[in-house]
C-alpha cells in the first residue's frame, strides 16, 4: 500500500479512534457460512485488530498489517497473538491458509497490484481454500488522506478473481450509505 498515513503513531491513533464503531461482524457471519469454524485464516490489514479479534473467536487468526505502528499496537494489545509485518500485494510468507479475508483494504491497490495479490492468495491457500473480502463500490480511484483508494463494481472484481477462484457471491451491502461496499466470496480453483 502506497502513502504513508498508516506508517505514523498520530495517523493510527487518528484511525484507531475513528474505526472504533465499525467492524466486519457482518462480513464473518458470511464468512462462517463457508469456512469451517478452526481453520487457518490470514487477515489481511489486520489495522486496530477489531476483526482480527471477532476473527480469533472462530478461527486460527494469523494477522498482518504494513504499518509496523498497526503491529505494534496489534502486537500489545493481543501478546499471544500470531502477526506478521505483509504487504497486501507480495504476500511474502511460507504459510499456508485454509482462508484469507479482508476488510476494506485491497480497494488500496491499484489494479495491476490486484491482480498480483490475487494470484499470490491463491498460492497461499490450501486446497479448497476460501477467501472473503470486501470493497468500496463505485468507479475511478482517488487519493484519501495520502492514500490511494480504487473504487470496483462486481465486473471489474469479477474479472480480477475468476481467473483463480470460483466466485461464490459478490454482494452489495451497507457500511455508510446504501449499497456503498462490495463483499466477495470465493473458493480457491
Amino acid at each position: 500500500m502506497k502513502g504513508d498515513y498508516y506508517k505514523t503513531k498520530e495517523s493510527v491513533d487518528e484511525y484507531i479512534k475513528l474505526a472504533k464503531d465499525v467492524n466486519g461482524k457482518l462480513l464473518i457471519e458470511k464468512l462462517k457460512n463457508i469456512l469451517q469454524y478452526n481453520s487457518t485464516i490470514l487477515e489481511i490489514g489486520s489495522g486496530p485488530g477489531t476483526d482480527w479479534e471477532i476473527l480469533s473467536e472462530f478461527y486460527e487468526v494469523t494477522g498482518s498489517d504494513n504499518s509496523n505502528e498497526f503491529l505494534n499496537h496489534l502486537i500489545n494489545k493481543n501478546p499471544n497473538g500470531k502477526f506478521l509485518e505483509l504487504d497486501a500485494v507480495s504476500l511474502k510468507t511460507e504459510m499456508k491458509f485454509d482462508g484469507i479475508y479482508s476488510n476494506k483494504v485491497m480497494h488500496h491497490l491499484k489494479d495491476i497490484e490486484l491482480i498480483g495479490s490475487v494470484k499470490r492468495q491463491n498460492e497461499i491457500l490450501n486446497s479448497n481454500g476460501k477467501i472473503c473480502h470486501s470493497f468500496w463500490k463505485g468507479e475511478g480511484s482517488e487519493i484519501f488522506k495520502g492514500l490511494f483508494v480504487n473504487y470496483h463494481s462486481i465486473a471489474t472484481l469479477t474479472k480480477v478473481f475468476e481467473k483463480y477462484f470460483k466466485i461464490l457471491s459478490i454482494e452489495e451491502y451497507k457500511e455508510f450509505d446504501k449499497n456503498d461496499s462490495l463483499l466477495l466470496l470465493a473458493t480457491k480453483k
